[in-house]
């Protein structure tokens, strides 16, 4: 099967290499442009380009993917299939149904649960239990295509967005591959999404701001569904302090929430109903340090 991919993310790249592992190697790569990055801006390939350049794979780079171009490259290749992984753009309906077989995607959830940008960080942050991979036949909705496949994992108290990202992003890869082998035997089923659904709203500065009035629960949900970017935070003698990890104290003390107790080289915050303990955290300026390095250096009252 002639397969042009397109992807953009370190979550892509599993994908990718699932696909090259298991001999389906795509006839294109398609991903964004290079973006300045770094403290020195300089330009660099997306995490999908870098790894598509270690192979013998043609990789295409349009600005939009709705300005025509996109749409000539498959005209000029004449996939048999797509597929988008994290690729980052709105596809419009010419470029999803070109190929003979559509587009297939790889989304990072439970459908029609978590559509959307961040169905990773949110399924941490709201406390859940269990998600997934899904892969669908996309349409022109925002993850609302027949679904195709899917594969489950728990979320583990442990777990924090890298950990569960990395976790579901060999699983994407594993799924899409069987995915595709289904779809060329003719034997990948349609499943329309149907019940309850919801929508993992992209991460926005608002999103990390913790705030103290809220329960111990909440906060230490936050903290890892953002760790390590792009990082809860709080504010300390109007600095910045990035948040990575924390957890339920296990006690409480009767204060104000957003009031500091050390004890025995522990760092604790008061919240709505009890204490967090702040285990790792990075004053902006600085490098990420444990409590015990923070509490050498500072002698904090109030997070704000």
């Amino acid at each position: 099967m002639k397969i042009v991919f397109m992807g953009t993310s370190d979550f892509s790249v599993q994908s990718l290499r699932a696909l090259v592992n298991n001999g389906m190697t795509p006839c294109a790569v398609v991903s964004q442009p290079d973006k300045p990055r770094g403290r020195g801006y300089v330009m660099a390939p997306t995490p999908v380009k870098a790894y598509a350049q270690t192979l013998n794979t043609k990789v295409y780079t349009p600005k939009n993917a709705t300005d025509g171009e996109l749409l000539a490259i498959l005209d000029e290749i004449n996939p048999d299939i797509s597929v988008v992984v994290a690729y980052g753009q709105i596809l419009p309906k010419e470029v999803l149904y070109r190929p003979k077989f559509g587009s297939v995607n790889v989304h990072a959830s439970l459908l029609p649960m978590y559509r959307g940008a961040a169905p990773i960080n949110r399924v941490i942050m709201d406390g859940c239990k269990q998600t997934g991979i899904t892969t669908m036949y996309m349409d022109e909705g925002v993850d609302t295509g027949d679904m195709i496949l899917t594969d489950e994992t728990e979320i583990f108290q442990t777990d924090d967005f890298e950990s569960l990202h990395n976790r579901l992003a060999d699983m994407g890869g594993k799924l899409l591959v069987q995915t595709l082998r289904d779809i060329e035997s003719g034997t990948a089923p349609r499943i329309p999404q149907e019940g309850q659904t919801c929508y993992a709203q992209r991460i926005e500065k608002a999103d990390c701001k913790i705030d103290f009035v809220d329960t111990v629960k909440n906060i230490v949900n936050k903290v890892r569904g953002l760790c390590p970017s792009p990082a809860a935070f709080c504010i300390y003698e109007g600095k910045k302090i990035k948040i990575y990890k924390a957890q339920d104290a296990l006690f409480d003390r009767d204060l104000v929430p957003g009031t500091v107790v050390c004890e025995n080289d522990k760092l604790y915050v008061k919240a709505l109903d009890g204490l967090v303990e702040i285990q790792s955290l990075q004053v902006e300026g600085k490098k990420r340090m444990d409590a015990v390095s923070f509490l050498r250096g500072h002698h904090p009252e109030f997070f704000e």
